[in-house]
């Protein structure tokens, strides 16, 4: 299973971006899909997720400002970025728990590649 994670760029504060990350291969069902991101020297934080069935959770940080989105039947999850500030420079990861079929035990987590945002003014 692939993610490929799109969006990223340079904006200034308060500007806005939205990211994409569509998952493919062999893939049966996705329960949780999710944004992190890893500021230099720091560690890989929460951004936001989202189930299945639409529930989202996000970090303190982004509340207000960051949506979480998704189309189940296209494997992609979306984040619509907002009033973006310098401290949200980061490389944006994906990653999706999915199953690779219907006997599956467990779900299997993959990561994206990550995508750069900078805030810049």
């Amino acid at each position: 299973v692939q993610l490929q994670a799109s969006g990223g760029g340079l904006v200034q504060p308060g500007g806005s971006l939205r990211l994409s990350c569509a998952a493919s291969g062999s893939i049966f069902s996705i329960n949780i899909m999710g944004w992190y991101r890893q500021a230099p020297g720091k560690q890989r934080e929460l951004v936001a997720t989202i189930a299945s069935g639409g529930s989202t959770n996000y970090a303190d940080s982004v509340k207000g400002r960051f949506t979480i989105s998704r189309e189940n039947a296209k494997n992609t999850v979306y984040l619509q970025m907002n009033s973006l500030k310098l401290e949200d420079t980061a490389v944006y990861y994906c990653n999706a728990d999915y199953l690779t079929s219907r006997w599956a035990l467990s779900t299997i987590r993959s990561w994206g590649q990550g995508t750069l945002v900078t805030v810049s003014s």
